[in-house]
């Protein structure tokens, strides 16, 4: 069950511009409205969570009212795909621009420093973790990566879920990024809000990327919405009957018939 059926937001999402895209509140924003926002509330948005919304995630709540209450349960679901943003736009949002998961991720953890922003990793596995963890320290000496934890491949007990929440919040985290993949990222912040100390904000393939797994797109294909492309590309097997199946039910629902 969704804490946000019960759950008090401590600041007032009135101060979110959105724009309903087939159902979802996504925030008519761009990342330095974003970051100005969670530097401004980051103490509120404790126990609080952030989905980073795109194509895939926007037609899966079409087609299921729960999950669909999960996107919009949060504090806020920023736009991650690029035709999310193209959408917003020409309903008017012009300030909108694409945010995503690991761009927003990089922000957060290069002014961390200067904030003394601590940070917990929730996901993936112990490998990528470990390899992250060093590659973080690495790349923004003093950052500090208070904890992270590897959820195993299998639905955990009650007392498990328990000492894994003590766990998180003894490390007194700022932020608590969250690696699952969609839809089971979104549904672990949403059954954990209000419990966990610290901002969940799901991030996808944001460890593996920044891990060095596997590689992101080059920066020209990001500021053309061709990111999609590239992951494509990289796993066709995997990713090319998901996107034929939700691209073409974002084609006809959101653009042609406007939901």
């Amino acid at each position: 069950m969704s804490m946000s059926e019960t759950y008090t937001h401590k600041v007032d999402k009135n101060i979110i511009p959105t724009c309903n895209i087939l159902g979802v509140n996504i925030a008519a924003i761009d990342m330095k409205w974003l970051l100005e926002f969670t530097d401004k509330y980051i103490k509120e948005l404790s126990g609080d969570y952030m989905c980073v919304s795109n194509v895939h995630t926007t037609i899966t709540s079409y087609e299921n009212a729960n999950y669909c209450a999960v996107q919009n349960g949060g504090i806020m679901a920023i736009p991650d795909g690029g035709p999310l943003v193209f959408l917003g736009q020409k309903r008017g949002y012009k300030n909108m621009s694409r945010t995503t998961g690991p761009s927003y991720l990089e922000e957060i953890l290069r002014i961390s420093i200067i904030k003394g922003w601590r940070h917990y990793l929730y996901g993936s596995t112990e490998g990528t973790l470990k390899k992250l963890k060093e590659k973080l320290e690495k790349k923004y000496p003093g950052i500090q990566i208070v904890g992270m934890y590897s959820p195993p491949f299998r639905a955990v007990t009650e007392e498990e879920d328990k000492e894994i929440i003590a766990q998180i919040n003894h490390t007194n985290p700022d932020f608590v990024w969250v690696g699952l993949g969609a839809p089971k990222q979104e549904n672990w912040m949403a059954v954990h809000q209000g419990n966990v100390q610290g901002f969940m904000v799901g991030v996808g393939a944001a460890f593996d990327y920044l891990a060095g797994n596997i590689k992101r797109a080059p920066i020209w294909m990001q500021k053309r919405n061709m990111e999609w492309f590239y992951r494509l590309i990289q796993d066709p097997k995997r990713l090319f009957r998901r996107y034929f199946h939700t691209n073409t039910k974002f084609i006809w629902h959101a653009m042609i018939r406007g939901k």
